[in-house]
């Protein structure tokens, strides 16, 4: 349910014509986004939209693309390859949306990089607070349709519990993003939909990716996803070292139960939470 006219004070909803309100949300200041009423919880403060911030990207976020063409884009919550099993709401085209710092950062560890023969290679970049939303409408649905792929040893109702699903996402802030590393040489591999052989199994029963092997796909709901999993070990375990020393070297800080999540570290935008559209 969207509220209408909501004032409380130092919070101030500017709302479209459906209802949903048109901001972005900040612990004392806001930029251009559009959210659910009910996500407004803990909000501080909400300010009008600039004129024209629809039309192109808030101030301090770039394209990736602009920044360094030569690092992969594999979207995957633009399509239909994702634990959801469709386009998840917010995501209208794949690419990759990051603050100008966290792209930057990003460029100097693909740099690093590319002398070993490597490249860097996104799955998400920023995620939309309605996408965030979206994900706990699934999280609490009964829909059960990609559990023997992405969660097969995980009661779906403990996904919050377990910290894989949140009310909030650091990806919403701008400089959080998930990646894997792909050879530089490899002529490029998108995730296509299912049905695959579970997130957990041997990578040539996994959904196909030119991905190094990490011991488990992208966004695989199990303990194994964890960086530090004992289970994974030789070149797997490698190779997850190898990234993380990257993004370590480029000042992003790895998040201990997904192997593939990183947040530059100071962020731009430490308490905002932005809902604009990846298009």
């Amino acid at each position: 349910m969207t509220a209408t006219g909501m004032k409380t004070a130092g919070l101030r909803t500017v709302h479209s014509k459906d209802g949903a309100i048109k901001a972005a949300v900040t612990g004392g200041r806001v930029r251009s986004c559009s959210v659910p009423a009910a996500a407004l919880a803990g909000v501080v403060a909400i300010a009008a939209l600039p004129a024209g911030a629809a039309e192109d990207l808030p101030p301090g976020f770039v394209r990736l693309a602009d920044i360094d063409a030569s690092i992969r884009q594999d979207m995957r919550y633009a399509g239909a390859q994702n634990f959801v099993g469709r386009p998840v709401a917010g995501y209208e085209k794949p690419v990759c949306i990051l603050t100008r710092a966290a792209a930057t950062a990003l460029s100097q560890a693909q740099k690093r990089l590319a002398a070993d023969g490597l490249s860097l290679k996104v799955y998400d970049c920023y995620r939309p607070a309605r996408a965030v939303a979206d994900f706990g409408r699934w999280a609490r649905s009964p829909d059960q349709a990609t559990k023997a792929e992405f969660y097969p040893a995980v009661d779906k109702a403990r996904l919050f519990g377990h910290g894989y699903i949140s009310g909030r996402s650091g990806h919403s802030r701008g400089s959080t993003v998930d990646l894997t590393l792909v050879p530089a040489g490899a002529p490029g591999l998108r995730g296509a939909a299912g049905p695959h052989g579970p997130c957990t199994a041997p990578e040539a029963e996994r959904a196909p990716d030119d991905s190094l092997d990490m011991g488990t796909a992208f966004d695989c709901f199990d303990p194994r996803a964890a960086t530090g999993h004992p289970a994974i070990a030789g070149a797997p375990a490698n190779n997850r070292a190898r990234l993380a020393q990257a993004m370590q070297a480029a000042g992003f800080v790895g998040y201990a139960k997904e192997w593939w999540h990183f947040t530059l570290s100071p962020e731009p935008f430490p308490e905002t939470y932005f809902d604009f559209p990846v298009r």
